[in-house]
């Protein structure tokens, strides 16, 4: 969306979030790119700006994709991890999201597992002593629960985790939130949230609450099970221009919040 920082921050403290998690600025992706972020005298500006608002950095959403194998697109996209951990690291965010992504034709599924749980165990060592999370989103072809648990157990490392995007798995899956809660729980981290109805093959998505699919059960779920992080909304207006403006649902998003935590 075409908001600055600076709307970007004055939103979410009129809104009553607590943190952010930042994906761009002014649709530059790369945030170590941003003039918000690309100078130590500009971080020092940037962290003002949240101070002043009581806001926090949760998650910082990196394009780092791991399922490449070996070669020039495998190490940008190993070396953009780095960049996005440094840039936490700098600022006091816990979390970097990275994409596992998908199993390659022609490419041995063990072989595309290996590559991301190798990824992973990479930047989980460049991050060492930072106390920056590593965390593996559940998309594009890694959401069903035992190819994501293999991965996990795998990459067994203290700041390797998941971001848990429950919207993601269910709607290729039917795998039931309450069981992949059940299963991936210990690497839980970070959570996605959002609502989506699929319409003759096609996602469509909706304010929360106002699809079908069974988001508050993962919720839920997420609160019983004593999750302790952040319930981050996704609105991805950038790649689907059809949806509502995000003004409207960034703001309906804590308003539904709080009214089922109230229940």
């Amino acid at each position: 969306m075409n908001w600055t920082f600076t709307q970007i921050v004055d939103f979410a403290a009129n809104n009553q979030y607590d943190g952010i998690e930042m994906r761009g600025i002014l649709k530059q992706l790369d945030l170590t790119k941003c003039a918000e972020f690309n100078s130590v005298a500009s971080i020092k500006t940037t962290m003002q700006q949240m101070a002043d608002k009581q806001l926090k950095f949760v998650d910082l959403g990196s394009s780092c994709t791991l399922h490449f194998a070996e070669g020039a697109e495998r190490q940008k996209n190993i070396d953009e991890g780095k960049r996005f951990l440094d840039l936490a690291a700098a600022i006091q965010c816990k979390n970097v999201r990275v994409y596992p992504n998908n199993f390659i034709k022609g490419q041995e599924k063990n072989k595309t597992i290996q590559l991301i749980t190798d990824g992973l165990l990479e930047l989980a060592a460049h991050t060492k002593g930072t106390g920056v999370n590593v965390l593996m989103e559940t998309h594009g072809d890694l959401v069903y629960v035992a190819d994501i648990k293999t991965i996990m157990e795998a990459a067994k490392h203290p700041q390797v985790g998941l971001v848990w995007d429950a919207a993601n798995m269910y709607l290729e899956t039917g795998e039931s939130p309450e069981m992949a809660y059940r299963e991936l729980k210990p690497y839980i981290k970070h959570a996605h949230i959002k609502d989506a109805k699929k319409i003759d093959g096609k996602i469509n998505f909706y304010f929360l609450g106002e699809g079908n699919l069974p988001i508050f059960t993962a919720i839920d779920a997420l609160y019983q099970g004593g999750y302790k992080g952040y319930y981050s909304f996704e609105w991805e207006k950038l790649w689907h221009p059809e949806i509502a403006e995000p003004e409207l649902a960034l703001a309906d998003y804590p308003k539904k919040m709080f009214a089922h935590f109230r229940q």
